[in-house]
């Protein structure tokens, strides 16, 4: 399955290099049209992505990711600073088939768990960042990809799995923004491990 995303900065559809603010592609195209595009051409689910929100959730782009979701008859996900249960509730509540929910999966399992298990493990996506060192240890980064958590993200996932993990959107930073093509070995081996686990692979899709 061929999952589309869009990134928006204050409406605007963006394109960040490796999660960089400073380096932003800005496209002059509106979000409600091109979801419906990528709709038409056979796209069951949609992703979203409110950068807004995500450096200051009392920014959170909450009218726009409502007017998205009624005017696509499309599944979507949407994820971008979710740090609370009200995040979690007010994106429910626009509309969204799932939260997609990063660094507070790492730093705050425990509450992450407790949400999977009150709003249903369909309902949370783990937006898993990792770098891949020389030795092949895959360690999850957070805050913007500036710290390394020090966990691995299998460690992570067998944690989640306790309370019923069913989808972890997975970015290999080093390829993400930048067209040079997906880490396919990253993926095909967790989804080894994991088959319990729907994998979104994300990072480098250029073709």
């Amino acid at each position: 399955m061929i999952i589309p995303a869009l990134d928006l900065i204050e409406g605007q559809v963006v394109r960040l290099y490796q999660g960089d603010y400073g380096q932003v592609t800005e496209y002059k195209v509106d979000p409600v049209e091109q979801f419906n595009l990528y709709h038409q051409a056979g796209a069951n689910w949609l992703h979203l992505v409110d950068l807004t929100g995500a450096k200051d959730t009392t920014a959170r782009q909450l009218d726009l990711i409502a007017k998205l979701l009624a005017g696509t008859p499309a599944n979507i996900q949407i994820g971008g600073g979710v740090r609370s249960e009200q995040d979690v509730v007010d994106l429910l509540e626009a509309g969204a088939q799932r939260v997609v929910v990063g660094s507070t999966a790492v730093k705050q399992p425990e509450l992450v768990k407790g949400w999977m298990e009150k709003y249903g493990a369909e309902r949370i996506v783990l937006a898993l960042d990792i770098n891949i060192d020389e030795n092949g240890t895959r360690k999850v980064a957070i805050s913007g990809w500036q710290e390394d958590s020090g966990v691995t993200i299998e460690a992570l996932i067998d944690d989640y799995l306790t309370v019923g993990l069913k989808h972890v959107l997975c970015t290999d930073i080093s390829r993400d923004g930048t067209l040079a093509g997906s880490n396919v070995e990253l993926y095909v081996d967790l989804c080894k491990q994991y088959p319990q686990v729907q994998f979104q692979s994300s990072g480098g899709i250029a073709a």
